[in-house]
């Protein structure tokens, strides 16, 4: 069976790693937003204007899901150590 500073260490890298990807995402919305858009558009057919609010909300659920999955845990293993 894994101990606990096994699991720990391990939610510690995926809270790393997804807080990574979460940045990267945000800064490539913010400099590329005109070129994600078209192409998302393109490809999906979507309108260009109605593209705002699901980047938005992507980046929301993303955020929440790492606090939950991966941060929360995270800190309540280190509580208990």
């Amino acid at each position: 069976m894994t101990d606990l500073q096994t699991i720990t260490t391990f939610l510690g890298w995926c809270s790393i790693i997804n807080i990574g990807l979460l940045l990267f995402s945000t800064i490539w919305m913010m400099i590329f937003r005109d070129f994600t858009k078209k192409t998302h558009s393109a490809l999906l057919g979507i309108d260009q204007e109605k593209l705002d609010p699901i980047y938005f909300q992507y980046l929301a659920n993303y955020k929440i899901a790492v606090l939950i999955f991966n941060i929360v845990p995270y800190l309540a293993l280190k509580i208990m150590a």
